[in-house]
């Protein structure tokens, strides 16, 4: 394959300087001018990033870009690093150079700002933008392959229907226990997450623009049709296919509580309090969301390992949730307590959801881990092993079973649960209330103990039996 420019970082180093690009674009008529240009781009990024890490050069150039260079074939690709080592500004920079497909006008963004943006689709990013500008709003600008989660949730508290749209890119929805003598600036800050918020109705007329515009109206009936449709063909196009938009659903649970403003919905948050912020809990399929408060908190299933619950009044109850703190590059508060819950969805909460999903039983939680890892391990190095002929990660043992490393893994765990099973009924003493039957409670020297104090026994009538005859 022909070397091809690199045109992510050509447009990164000199979008201040269209007439260089282009010039470049047209030079590049040759393999080895190509490859010299990409080497140049490169050897640019280095020095901007090192003038960043000494504090010199113009403010316009303090914004440290990683970029990680791989050559296949002949090709340079430019991979972004993950989501909390890159700064705000490297998204947007990024962002900025890529061709807009879709744009949505004055939609209502609540985080991490809250204010009414135009949203803006490219191939690699999502962006808002402030009306009338042509540059990304910083910090709110985000790479389809970061986004770890998505969520459709209706707004509570509303008379007119409204719902958010939830994207959360790694890193930035569980809780970071707090660490004494950390300055924030010796860490680069991950992104936060992002909220906005839809109408039930249609799109406004003018309101959708772009190449992509005409494909948008045959799903533009709604607000909701058109994200949607955007959102999942996005993250679908730029590889994504591990986030899934995920609803709430009112079968996995709901609120026995009335909702005054609209009373013929059946609720699917419940109130609470986080310290003393009040927000809503949401019980989704793939885990428990606080909002939409800032810092917004998302509880992943397979992260949690237990759910208690605590100062249990006669209204109200505080409930608790103990997360798996093992991994991840930060370390994350290891108890989230939720106060104030109404005692009226305690039963809802405890039995629907609860225990449906394991959580209060902490041997299931040794097999969420056991799926998260293999998922985790999966995704960092599937390519890897198909590349070096298919061997396993974890060995050539059971690879042959035509089980996969999800029910392998849960299998391992339900046979550890019975090994401990076996060891407990090994120690169990029956005591001196008699013998079962085939089972270890007499051994040889029991029975040659019992035939001694029975040959004793003999020995001593026989002896009686002497003295009286004489």
């Amino acid at each position: 394959m022909a070397a091809q420019l690199d045109t992510h970082t050509l447009g990164l180093v000199f979008q201040s300087r269209p007439d260089i690009l282009a010039g470049i674009q047209n030079a590049a008529d040759t393999p080895a001018r190509t490859t010299l240009f990409n080497d140049i781009a490169s050897f640019v990024y280095e020095r901007l990033a090192s003038a960043a890490d000494l504090g010199d050069g113009p403010a316009s150039k303090r914004r440290r870009v990683d970029i990680a260079q791989t050559q296949q074939n002949g090709q340079t690709e430019s991979r972004a690093l993950p989501a909390g080592s890159q700064p705000a500004g490297f998204n947007a920079d990024a962002a900025a150079a890529d061709p807009v497909l879709l744009e949505v006008k004055d939609i209502s963004v609540t985080a991490p700002q809250r204010k009414k943006y135009d949203l803006c689709f490219t191939k690699n990013f999502l962006y808002a933008r402030a009306p009338g500008s042509s540059v990304p709003v910083q910090g709110i600008a985000y790479a389809w392959t970061d986004i770890e989660h998505a969520f459709y949730l209706p707004v509570p508290d509303k008379s007119q229907a409204q719902y958010n749209y939830v994207l959360l890119p790694r890193d930035s929805y569980l809780p970071t226990a707090k660490q004494a003598g950390t300055a924030p600036s010796d860490k680069q800050q991950p992104l936060e997450p992002l909220v906005f918020t839809v109408p039930a109705t249609a799109p406004k007329p003018g309101s959708i623009a772009g190449p992509s515009a005409k494909t948008a109206e045959a799903v533009s009936d709604t607000y909701s049709n058109l994200f949607h449709w955007a959102l999942t063909t996005s993250l679908r196009s730029a590889g994504n296919h591990a986030c899934q938009l995920i609803g709430s659903d009112p079968k996995i649970f709901h609120s026995v509580a009335r909702q005054p403003h609209r009373p013929n919905e059946k609720a699917v948050h419940v109130k609470a309090f986080r310290g003393s912020k009040d927000g809503f809990l949401f019980f989704l399929p793939t885990g428990i969301l606080w909002g939409f408060k800032k810092p917004l908190l998302f509880l992943p299933l397979d992260r949690i390992v237990a759910v208690s619950y605590t100062n249990v009044l006669r209204t109200t109850f505080n409930m608790v949730v103990e997360l798996d703190d093992n991994n991840g590059r930060d370390a994350i508060e290891k108890e989230i307590e939720f106060g104030m819950l109404d005692q009226e969805d305690y039963q809802g909460i405890d039995e629907t959801y609860v225990r449906r999903h394991g959580l209060a039983d902490r041997s299931m939680a040794e097999q969420r881990r056991a799926k998260r890892e293999l998922a985790e391990n999966g995704r960092k190095g599937g390519a890897a092993g198909e590349q070096e002929g298919g061997g396993g990660g974890a060995g050539d043992e059971g690879e042959d079973d035509g089980l996969t490393e999800l029910e392998r893994a849960q299998r391992e765990a339900e046979q550890r649960l019975q090994d401990e099973e076996d060891e407990m009924e090994e120690d169990y003493d029956p005591g001196s209330e008699g013998d079962s039957e085939g089972e270890g409670g007499s051994s040889e020297e029991d029975e040659e103990d019992d035939d001694d104090e029975a040959q004793g026994e003999d020995d001593d009538e026989e002896g009686e039996e002497e003295e009286e005859g004489e």
